[in-house]
């Protein structure tokens, strides 16, 4: 009887892991099909006809809903990497919704507010111009050249 509890409490505790496991593979799995399904798009749009694109066009945005669906999903079954502590911004901060072309100031992009975009499966920055960084509960890419936005995920921390 003691041996069958154990192996309960084992089964219980690895459960979760195994379904976080299954939800990171298929976020994988999915952006795998994106790039597959923008390939044969490129290819029905140079050597097909119409209806050849309209069947990948019709398959590429599946696949794209497929993937914020996956996204979604991993999001919600890891919810504890996306906490994270109170923001402090730099002196004079103050929240305001930004969008693609708001220019910030370079104190709002330093180092203290970089974000690693392989712990959070962001897209990589081009390298040396470009910085995922984070701005209240959002996290924006940075033209560290200019300081304009080129990209904005709100709410992105919980």
């Amino acid at each position: 009887m003691r041996k069958f509890i154990i192996a309960a409490l084992a089964a219980t505790t690895l459960i979760p892991a195994a379904a976080s496991a299954q939800s990171y593979g298929e976020v994988r799995r999915s952006e795998r099909e994106v790039r597959e399904s923008q390939r044969d798009l490129r290819q029905a749009q140079r050597y097909g006809d119409r209806r050849d694109i309209r069947d990948a066009r019709q398959e590429l945005r599946e696949d794209r809903r497929e993937l914020r669906e996956d996204w979604r999903d991993y999001r919600r079954n890891n919810g504890n990497a996306f906490r994270r502590g109170a923001y402090r911004g730099p002196q004079g901060y103050r929240y305001r919704p930004v969008s693609v072309g708001h220019r910030f100031a370079p104190s709002y992009y330093g180092r203290p507010y970089w974000v690693d975009h392989r712990a959070y499966r962001l897209a990589a920055p081009r390298y040396g111009y470009q910085r995922w960084v984070r701005y209240g509960n959002d996290v924006v890419l940075v033209d560290t050249r200019s300081g304009r936005v080129a990209r904005v995920y709100n709410r992105f921390f919980y």
